[in-house]
């Protein structure tokens, strides 16, 4: 990644609100490698399906249920290394993506978008925190010793170790345990917005995507509002190099459309059309691989009253952007990010909320 500007201090935490409208150590199947981030889409859908329809829902889900991939999230990670779970009901999901169709990411052995959800005890909202790709941390040793043990990108630890070395990295770096993980295929991505029929956003700036699925490889976007397909939002949120902020923009991009998606899919058109949302939760699930214990039809019920009001988007406490040796990195804010890390794990939503000053 090109040398980034620092970021000034004020633009180190950002909080968006958002309105209503198998045993494997390593990256899982190319197969199932596509936009590692709608897993919450999955999860969501499940919710918005609560009600009136949630024993049909339940029975559906379940059959889809049992054709997604589980793959091996814990058992490699020392059980004595792990943060001590403090608030018994909440739950953290490490929401783990690699967009493996960006020229960009030749190998697609590192994950590209790092999130943990966090689900309060009274599930009446979440808050997903982005951690961005490039940020500064301890890796621990990966299992067969070759890896780790040092400080690196965060997201090296998925490339020396899979899941469990990303897992226990991140459970290094928040303080937090981490109850679930999920991997989605960001190259699913466009199925799913094609499946709702496009959706809404606002560019902020006219920029030019290039690392485009249009046979050209690039893209133009005009500023202002606009209904995207599937295509056109897998350019919008991949991109980087465009901005002055390189992934930060990314990220906002990714939460943008992560709502975009969610208020779609809450829309009665997609709910009261049968043919629509069956198009919308397969290719949802087909996009989606978990961990052995996570049932989605559970957080589905457990999510039932969750409604886009009530998730936040938080970018993890960073000080902006240097360089380490000949990498440009992310550096964390680490007090902010120690206090902000410690709301999580104790469930504290305000403190969450306000970016704990």
């Amino acid at each position: 990644m090109p040398h980034q500007p620092q970021l000034a201090e004020s633009e180190s935490t950002e909080v968006l609100a958002v309105s209503p409208d198998g045993s494997s150590t390593g990256a899982p199947a190319p197969k199932r490698r596509r936009t590692r981030r709608i897993l919450l889409i999955t999860l969501l859908v499940l919710a918005l399906l609560g009600g009136g329809g949630a024993v049909a829902a339940g029975i559906y889900v379940h059959s889809l249920e049992s054709g997604i991939e589980r793959v091996e999230a814990f058992d490699a990670v020392p059980e004595e290394s792990r943060p001590v779970k403090v608030a018994k009901d909440a739950k953290n999901i490490l929401i783990l993506g690699s967009d493996t169709r960006d020229p960009s990411n030749a190998d697609g052995s590192r994950s590209d978008t790092i999130i943990l959800a966090h689900l309060p005890a009274d599930r009446s909202s979440a808050q997903l925190v982005s951690i961005p790709r490039d940020t500064w941390v301890h890796v621990p040793r990966s299992k067969d010793g070759k890896h780790g043990g040092r400080d690196a990108k965060i997201n090296a630890a998925y490339a020396w170790g899979g899941i469990p070395l990303m897992v226990q990295t991140v459970e290094k770096f928040t303080g937090v345990r981490v109850d679930h993980v999920a991997i989605v295929d960001f190259s699913g991505f466009k199925e799913i917005v094609d499946a709702l029929g496009g959706i809404q956003l606002t560019v902020e700036q006219s920029f030019t995507s290039t690392h485009s699925l249009l046979p050209t490889g690039r893209r133009e976007f005009k500023k202002g509002p606009q209904v995207m397909d599937g295509a056109q939002a897998l350019d919008y949120a991949r991109e980087r190099y465009a901005f002055k902020d390189g992934d930060f923009a990314r990220i906002r991009h990714q939460q943008q459309v992560i709502r975009a998606i969610l208020d779609k899919a809450a829309s009665g058109g997609t709910l009261a059309n049968p043919a629509k949302l069956n198009s919308f939760i397969r290719a949802s699930a087909d996009a989606v691989s978990v961990d052995k214990t996570l049932s989605l039809l559970d957080m589905g019920m457990e999510l039932r009253h969750l409604r886009s009001g009530n998730l936040s988007f938080i970018t993890s406490p960073t000080k902006g952007t240097g360089e380490v040796g000949n990498e440009s990195v992310v550096f964390a804010k680490t007090d902010e990010a120690k206090r902000f890390y410690d709301a999580v794990r104790r469930d504290a939503v305000p403190e969450i909320l306000s970016g704990v000053k």
